[in-house]
């Protein structure tokens, strides 16, 4: 049976491995060469003075979800460091994250890392964002008297299952929460099951997000390249579904003459295997990151940079959300639905069950079971544009109905944002 002593034990007995891990994933792209040490550690910066909010998401869609209530925090005049564990979701927070917030890479989860990271950074309240859960970093926190709340909390029935069978871990980390904010009721009942005593029901920040920005002059170029031709996104896609997007294309061109695909990988570092597997199906690819244009003879556009998703949503009108042909579980559809797409999905879409169960109620969003399905979903939608105003719009009314989410987030922080200790007292402890 795992107890966080034993996991701390064997996080120890690890320490062989954590750098030679690193160097690899480094190879592999998946870390930042510059800021290596954060990973073990080691600040990448000093820590302001005052009071300091530390948020942690996994990836892109936790740190997006929670930009809004970053922002209020620093209209508050608290400071907050976001930690990810991600290239792709620094690199993007480099360019959204407010004035008075700042990004540093979550340390691994091993205790001579979690140890540097907690000295230097002293936090004053933690906050975890959906289902990430570290345990040596998330008990050392609580251990020094940090108060920690999960916003956002979701709890997949895969995760669900995996930590029942761990509940001498699960117990203690849950209890060592102040409060879960869950993003549904039934991700509220998985989070009492596994211990967690404070469970509150809010509602889904996502529903909350800002609009995805998007370079004026950047669309206008790509609009102008584009004209009149019909076209559809692949947005946020993982291996596989790219290769299934060129047959898709590759099916309906005939049908709907100067047919234009555009896919935003998931990992934009992909790009060039992406091109290459397109044009082995005999299409004619263009990508972005190289710099190429958009032609009259152009079948695929591959835009694998980073930060330019609400350029693509606006450019678009028709989306296939990524992640869902496989069993991944799906990206969040609410990105493309505040822009006014109509929306595609495969039937892996379980990351985000309640917000597309709320789409489908509004049949706002089409679900297909495999590559043929979504070709002729596809068909369907390129031929009536009626159909596809009419989904946008409900598409779009399900993501305007956040219902004060992030305004209920904020109130249930309140009575720990009024214990922050004063900037005073933190100089007088010579930070």
């Amino acid at each position: 049976m795992m107890t966080p002593g034993l996991y701390r034990l064997l996080t120890y007995a690890a320490t062989p491995l954590v750098r030679p891990l690193l160097e690899r994933r480094r190879r592999r792209g998946k870390e930042d060469a510059a800021r290596l040490p954060e990973r073990l550690g080691h600040a990448g910066r000093g820590r302001p003075a005052g009071p300091l909010v530390w948020i942690h998401g996994a990836s892109v869609g936790e740190a997006q979800s929670v930009l809004g209530l970053i922002r209020r925090l620093v209209d508050r005049g608290v400071a907050v460091m976001l930690t990810t564990g991600t290239v792709t979701s620094a690199a993007l927070m480099a360019t959204r994250l407010p004035a008075g917030a700042f990004h540093q890479f979550v340390p691994v989860d091993h205790p001579a890392a979690v140890r540097r990271f907690l000295d230097h950074w002293r936090p004053d309240l933690a906050v975890w964002v959906e289902s990430e859960l570290w345990p040596n970093l998330a008990l050392d926190t609580a251990k020094r008297g940090v108060p920690m709340v999960l916003v956002n909390g979701r709890m997949s029935e895969a995760s669900f299952a995996g930590w029942q069978k761990r509940p001498r871990l699960i117990g203690p980390l849950m209890a060592a929460f102040s409060f879960v904010l869950a993003q549904s009721a039934v991700d509220g009942e998985r989070f009492r099951a596994l211990g967690a005593a404070d469970v509150r029901c809010l509602g889904n920040l996502k529903l909350e997000a800002p609009a995805l920005g998007a370079d004026t002059a950047a669309l206008a170029r790509l609009a102008a390249e584009v004209g009149e031709r019909p076209r559809w996104l692949a947005a946020s896609t993982h291996k596989g579904e790219e290769v299934a997007a060129g047959h898709v294309h590759a099916a309906l061109k005939a049908r709907h003459p100067g047919l234009l695909t555009m896919i935003v990988p998931r990992h934009p570092e992909r790009g060039e295997d992406i091109a290459a597997a397109l044009a082995g199906q005999g299409l004619t690819v263009a990508r972005r990151r190289a710099g190429e244009a958009i032609r009259p003879e152009t079948d695929v556009y591959v835009a694998d940079t980073l930060g330019e998703l609400g350029l693509f949503y606006r450019l678009s009108g028709i989306v296939f959300i990524g992640g869902s042909l496989i069993p991944h579980g799906g990206q969040n559809p609410l990105e493309a639905a505040r822009l006014g797409c109509a929306l595609l999905a495969g039937r892996h879409m379980h990351n985000f069950a309640e917000v597309t169960a709320l789409l489908q109620q509004s049949d706002a969003i089409l679900q297909v079971e495999d590559e043929a399905a979504l070709a002729a979903a596809l068909d369907r939608l390129l031929g009536d544009a009626a159909e596809v105003e009419r989904r946008a719009a409900a598409a779009a009314a399900v993501a305007a109905a956040g219902d004060g989410v992030l305004d209920r987030v904020v109130a249930a922080l309140d009575p720990l944002l009024a214990g922050l200790r004063r900037p005073e007292v933190r100089r007088h402890e010579g930070a």
